[in-house]
């Protein structure tokens, strides 16, 4: 019989310590981490926590203050406002995280391209992101939005066209940086081809920085889902979307300041976390 080697499984074991101590040891990272697992946990849960549906109407216990019945109190058709909240989170940031995935991945693939290459390739991903980031990016969302439709068909339309940008003027400095390096020189000489080079080398040393970028650009995204919904070419009613959430509450911001105060306290406290996730990868990997 084969004898059993626990050698690998003791690395892997003083990896994930390792990594559990890091993320222990950095008091941002872990307060923005409990912060998303909380807002996550009740998105994911609410079904079971609120007796409530988001759309659930009582116009009989409309505007009502924060109370034991209900948490956040009531909006003017008397829907219960802190579950509205939460399942207006579940709709925010399963866009937001959807939206984020293409324009992360092409990015950084074409600023990879773009600072290893050079020449051609960079003069003409450079004249692509010149031109895009020429034309101001709420005009793009608004023209797409109204071509579109409202709904998230616009938001991903959008983002697909412009969100990539910024992944790729910063991973393209990077890889530019990179390909001036010894190592990289070494790996040429061993024979290794452009694209192996780059995704066996350049991107595992550009992926740490774009990631810290993709947590601040989140918070851009959702600023501006929420603004499409408070202007009404977002997502559409009756889905519950704190950008409308917000809109809805405004008539009646003297007499019942929650209805708009929550939601908007909502994103904030996502900015906040997803910030604080951001510079505490940031110190983790500046300490490496």
């Amino acid at each position: 019989m084969k004898p059993i080697t626990i050698e690998p499984l003791l690395y892997e074991a003083s990896q994930k310590t390792n990594i559990v101590k890091r993320i222990w040891n950095t008091p941002s990272l872990l307060a923005g981490c409990i912060m998303l697992a909380v807002l996550i946990i009740l998105a994911v849960f609410i079904p079971f926590m609120s007796p409530y549906q988001p759309s659930e109407q009582n116009l009989s216990a409309f505007l009502q203050p924060p109370s034991a019945e209900h948490w956040l109190g009531t909006d003017q058709l008397g829907r219960d406002l802190f579950t509205r909240l939460i399942y207006a989170a579940r709709t925010d940031l399963t866009i937001m995280v959807l939206a984020e995935i293409v324009p992360f991945c092409t990015g950084v693939f074409l600023g990879m391209l773009a600072g290893y290459y050079g020449k051609w390739i960079d003069t003409v991903i450079t004249l692509l992101t010149d031109t895009l980031i020429a034309f101001p990016f709420y005009l793009i969302v608004i023209i797409v939005a109204f071509a579109s439709g409202a709904g998230q068909r616009g938001i991903y339309i959008t983002f697909m066209l412009v969100g990539w940008i910024v992944f790729a003027r910063v991973v393209k400095g990077l890889s530019a940086t990179f390909r001036k390096q010894e190592w990289v020189a070494s790996a040429e000489t061993l024979g290794l081809s452009g694209p192996r080079i780059i995704l066996r080398h350049i991107l595992p040393n550009v992926l740490p920085q774009a990631v810290v970028v993709l947590m601040t650009d989140m918070v851009g995204l959702l600023v501006v889902i929420v603004t499409l919904g408070y202007l009404g070419i977002g997502i559409t009613p009756p889905t519950p979307d704190w950008g409308t959430m917000i809109s809805d509450g405004q008539p009646f911001i003297t007499t019942a300041w929650w209805l708009s105060a929550v939601p908007g306290f909502a994103v904030v406290y996502v900015g906040i976390a997803l910030s604080l996730v951001g510079d505490g990868l940031a110190d983790i990997w500046r300490k490496k």
